[in-house]
């Protein structure tokens, strides 16, 4: 449980309402750490995780933000033999990221930076989408119950 002090080190758990599922609010350069220190395990898993945690928030919107994050994540494990799977489920996933925000009418994360974080500064892109997945939940969404809830923080974007 988290003290009344919201640490942004720590993942911190948010209800969606009408639905029974949680999303996470997660440290964006956390993603990355994790991400390095494992050799990208901790990816895969984020992964996921995000693609899940959009579908849920669609399904209690009425809205597709993706059916199978099981398919997002086989397009990255083995797709990425192919080279073109994990380029289209990055893709999709940041459509979905940007459908998300459009849907609780917040500005969407900018798809011409993504990819250039993507190209250019690819450990970055993961930390960009978190920031934008944040901002979602942390706007529509309730703290889960025994935990307070994080204080806004300034919009870095």
């Amino acid at each position: 449980m988290l003290s009344s002090e919201w640490s942004p080190a720590v993942a911190y758990e948010m209800d969606i309402p009408n639905s029974d599922q949680k999303v996470k609010v997660r440290n964006p350069w956390l993603v990355v750490l994790w991400s390095l220190i494992t050799l990208g395990i901790y990816h895969i898993v984020w992964w996921y995780k995000i693609n899940k945690e959009l579908k849920e928030f669609g399904e209690s919107r009425g809205y597709d933000l993706g059916r199978n994050p099981t398919n997002s994540l086989l397009a990255l494990v083995p797709g990425f033999l192919i080279i073109i799977p994990p380029l289209v489920s990055y893709w999709r996933g940041t459509k979905r990221v940007q459908g998300a925000a459009a849907l609780v009418g917040r500005e969407p994360v900018n798809g011409w930076l993504a990819l250039i974080l993507y190209l250019f500064i690819g450990i970055a892109f993961p930390a960009y989408l978190q920031v934008g997945l944040n901002g979602v939940w942390r706007q529509e969404l309730v703290p889960a119950p025994g935990q307070d809830a994080p204080p806004a923080p300034s919009d870095p974007m």
